[in-house]
């Protein structure tokens, strides 16, 4: 997955090897260049140290055989007016370095039964939803308004709701109700049993109420746009630099070591990748308390993903909604369809997200999956996207005729490229008791280390890890403030 190579410049060249960084950030993915380019715009002397070739995590590209893919990361949202995303990028000034366009519908929902669609205007996506069900228009209506304006109160109480325990407070059917848990399912990688509401509540307002933004040139231009701006602000990115450990003396964390050995000394350490890398390799589990250490070893991660990538030939011309994400629900039990995609296999591939370029010259499609092991992946790779092909033709009839591309991403490969706890796409399994523990933001064992990014447990995909660095980096900014 190549688009570009960065060699980065010696470190000599940026900073004498005596001084100390005020932050070492481990991790170029969106939170992490978020919190970088906040501190860096701070006058904070602050190093990111990127373990991939190119920054952005799962919000990255590649060129493959002239054709341009985005590698996990398809939309973003949260770019509304008062939206976090929109905040980020104006402070930053990363809208004057990328142009954003936005798909109308941003997301579409097609059963054997029905068809309906996220609009820009919610008024409309409100009609789609009580023209499919007139039965539930009340309660269509109602739904969309507590999503909109929550009560402060009634979202406390449902602290330890799932979101199952949310939709039957408004809806009686279970057709409406499986449509609704579809797109969470697909951006939470669990059922409406297991998954928080609250992160329920955010998948909705942050992915398809205000959803369908996307980076004119593809979500690469993102990351570097993030990454031009921390460098500009006179922060240190290093690429291909995986932190091997971080030193803590007396319970306080004072610097990292890098691939090659050298120790970078930092008054605070920003971890904004795996936690389990954190805690358990770089840290090291003498170092990290029992009580914590076992509630990690318990912690379950999410499902991963298998991503497929086509690239079109010229003829190419689908009928379907460019740029609109289109999930394909085969039928109504999302449970079932949970437990498929964790013990997948190529004969019980039925549920899938599938995304027309706007040019209309490639194809992203996803599914989740289980881990499963390199071998697994390496003999049945092929045979799975083959399959996938073959279910797609369900929206796109004869797409086999059009395709002169195709590969995908296994859970293995989304492994090696972020080194994510077997592969998963969402951190932490975002369950009620999984939620905003923080311990995962702060650890109380080791002084001047924080974690960001979504194993931090407090944030899911751009809307909710641009938030997580934004937060991290103003908690650092006060703190070093009421120093002086």
């Amino acid at each position: 997955m190549v688009l570009f190579i960065v060699i980065p410049a010696c470190r000599e060249s940026f900073f004498k090897k005596s001084d100390m960084d005020d932050a070492i950030i481990i991790g170029a993915g969106i939170g992490g260049l978020v919190c970088g380019c906040y501190l860096a715009k701070a006058g904070m002397k602050v190093l990111i140290a990127e373990q991939h070739y190119k920054p952005g995590g799962y919000c990255t590209s590649f060129k493959r055989n002239g054709f341009i893919f985005d590698a996990a990361a398809h939309s973003f949202g949260g770019y509304r007016e008062d939206g976090i995303v929109r905040k980020v990028f104006e402070d930053l000034e990363i809208d004057k370095r990328v142009e954003i366009t936005r798909f109308d519908p941003s997301d579409i929902i097609i059963t054997p039964d029905y068809k309906v669609s996220f609009w820009t205007d919610l008024d409309e996506t409100i009609n789609d939803f009580q023209t499919a069900f007139p039965e539930e228009s009340n309660n269509v209506k109602n739904f969309f308004n507590f999503l909109i304006n929550p009560d402060t109160m009634f979202l406390a109480r449902m602290r330890s709701w799932t979101f199952k325990n949310l939709i039957d407070k408004y809806f009686r059917n279970y057709k409406l109700k499986a449509i609704l848990s579809f797109p969470i399912f697909g951006n939470g990688a669990l059922p409406p049993s297991k998954i928080s509401a609250f992160i329920g509540a955010k998948i909705f307002t942050e992915f398809l109420i205000d959803g369908g933004y996307y980076p004119v040139g593809g979500m690469q231009t993102l990351s570097n746009a993030l990454a031009e701006s921390f460098k500009e602000y006179g922060g240190e990115l290093q690429l291909s630099s995986p932190v091997k450990k971080i030193k803590v003396i007396n319970k306080e964390a004072k610097g990292v070591f890098i691939k090659n050995g050298e120790f970078i000394a930092s008054k605070y350490v920003i971890s904004s990748c795996d936690a389990r890398q954190t805690f358990i390799n770089l840290l090291g589990k003498k170092m990290v308390d029992q009580d914590f250490l076992n509630k990690l070893n318990h912690m379950i991660p999410s499902l991963s993903m298998f991503v497929l990538y086509l690239g079109m030939d010229k003829n190419f011309n689908p009928k379907q909604n460019i740029g609109s994400n289109i999930w394909y629900l085969p039928h109504y039990s999302i449970e079932k369809m949970y437990l498929a995609a964790a013990n997948r296999n190529i004969n019980n591939l039925s549920e899938y997200m599938v995304r027309i370029s706007s040019d209309k010259k490639s194809i992203l499609a996803f599914i989740n999956t289980s881990c499963r092991n390199k071998i697994y992946w390496i003999n049945n790779k092929n045979k799975l996207i083959e399959s996938f092909i073959t279910k797609l033709t369900q929206i796109i009839p004869d797409i086999s005729k059009n395709i002169i591309f195709k590969d995908a991403a296994t859970p293995y490969t989304l492994y090696r490229y972020t080194l994510n706890y077997r592969g998963a796409a969402y951190g932490w399994a975002s369950t009620p008791s999984q939620l905003a523990d923080p311990d995962f933001r702060k650890p109380s064992f080791i002084q001047g280390l924080y974690l960001t990014g979504h194993w931090s447990t407090q944030g899911l995909g751009i809307p909710g890890v641009t938030y997580l660095g934004y937060n991290t980096a103003n908690l650092l900014i006060k703190k070093e403030k009421t120093k002086k």
